[in-house]
């Protein structure tokens, strides 16, 4: 009994550390490339049902590597990353002071609100970084007479 108690207590304090904004072990590469964001957090507001949900998160690469982003996923199949097709992140490299724009676009055809992560994996000082977006899609519009 003790022996499965301290299995749960391992497992769930290792369930905390995987939800870590950022990974626990930096880059040890003094010039690692490292991402500053405007806002780690895009808030929608309050936005009508089936409007745009393309928002774009800026940053600026303020290490002294070029900085290569090597995925950006959504927390559900909600956030797309992919917009027409196209990744929404830089494909080439960023250098030292330059900045890029990752474009996320969240269904806006569910109502109610929403508390979502993005987590951007890239060869930053950083392995992943985690940014959010949020805000409450107004209900559907109720059409009469059909």
């Amino acid at each position: 009994m003790k022996k499965l108690l301290s299995l749960i207590v391992v497992l769930f304090g290792l369930g905390f550390g995987l939800n870590a904004q950022d990974s626990v072990i930096p880059n040890p590469d003094p010039n690692a490339a490292d991402m500053k964001f405007e806002s780690e957090v895009i808030d929608f507001g309050t936005i009508e049902w089936d409007a745009n949900g393309i928002r774009e998160f800026k940053f600026t690469n303020v290490g002294k590597s070029p900085l290569t982003i090597s995925s950006v996923v959504g927390e559900c199949g909600c956030t797309a990353t992919t917009i027409d097709g196209k990744p929404g992140w830089p494909q080439e490299p960023i250098l030292p002071g330059k900045s890029g724009v990752i474009r996320i676009k969240y269904d806006t055809k569910r109502e109610g609100r929403f508390e979502k992560n993005v987590t951007i994996s890239s060869n930053g000082k950083y392995a992943t970084k985690k940014v959010r977006i949020k805000g409450e899609i107004k209900a559907k519009p109720v059409v009469e007479g059909n």
